[in-house]
């Protein structure tokens, strides 16, 4: 199933659409919200049972505006350099072991809001992403072999970045990645019933009908269940905490001469299976 979250923002209503339908239900007789809550207590699976039993109604959502499916994660895990064309194209070394860093919650925005350019900015860039969300406590795991056991969906993730900020200010990389609106989140989180492999699906991403990325996720140098295995072994992943995996090549930092977003422009991205975005670009007042 697909869960996503409808209304202006911080009113979203929760609502769902059962596999195999297109028709669009209300999830609010289950829950009030797609948050940390939902996923600790059991609401995937209370949230089947309501479809089975027929006891959710259906809506028209036209014209509703999209926030993000998941009501600020409590901590955005990101993966740096997972593909090795990326790797490449920002003269890196190919990773030993995955290059973790975060992300501010607050960076959350639906998948067809404005992401805004932050004031002094001259090089934020874009990064379509699989995003993973993560189903039950997760700590410690042996292997990665049940690793996507502790998986609840998959989501669309735009790791917006400012280069200057991320790479030439010091510091870590958490400051050139958690700018207001930088992660567009979405359309929808489809449940892992019926995403099953993660590492199958086409990747991309246009800025102003331009093509820039291109890729499938079978690319990345460390699959979702050794990111989700290796994370837990530094720290505790709790249910609704968002995992963004890596970008492909095809970042504006990446090109010759490098370009990067400006207010006017529009990126649209789109994952197998995950929908699309269409993110407006504008200056912060």
């Amino acid at each position: 199933m697909k869960l996503l979250r409808h209304g202006e923002p911080s009113r979203e209503a929760p609502a769902v659409i059962p596999t195999g339908s297109d028709q669009v239900l209300d999830a609010r007789p289950v829950t009030a919200d797609f948050n940390s809550e939902f996923f600790e207590q059991d609401g995937l699976d209370r949230l089947q049972t309501a479809i089975t039993r027929g006891e959710l109604s259906a809506i028209d959502i036209t014209g509703n505006r999209l926030g993000p499916p998941l009501k600020r994660p409590g901590k955005i895990v990101c993966i740096g350099l997972n593909y090795r064309d990326h790797a490449a194209e920002a003269g890196m070394a190919i990773p030993d072991e995955p290059i973790i860093f975060m992300k501010a919650p607050n960076t959350v925005v639906g998948p067809n809001d404005d992401v805004r350019i932050p004031r002094l900015s001259t090089k934020t860039d874009w990064e379509v992403e699989l995003g993973v969300v993560i189903g039950i406590h997760t700590s410690y795991l042996d292997t990665p072999d049940a690793a996507l056991e502790h998986v609840a969906g998959y989501v669309m993730s735009n790791d917006v970045s400012e280069r200057e900020f991320q790479l030439e200010r010091g510091g870590q990389w958490d400051k050139g990645k958690s700018c207001d609106t930088f992660n567009p989140l979405g359309p929808w989180i489809v449940t892992t019933d019926e995403m099953t492999n993660p590492q199958i699906l086409d990747i991309w991403l246009d800025v102003d009908g331009r093509r820039q990325q291109s890729s499938r996720t079978s690319d990345m140098i460390f699959s979702v269940a050794h990111i989700v295995w290796y994370v837990s072994q530094f720290m505790v992943l709790e249910p609704g905490d968002l995992i963004n995996t890596g970008t492909p090549a095809g970042v504006g930092s990446g090109k010759n001469p490098p370009h990067f977003l400006h207010p006017g422009q529009e990126m649209r991205l789109g994952i197998d299976g995950l929908g699309e975005q269409l993110s407006r670009i504008i200056a912060t007042p």
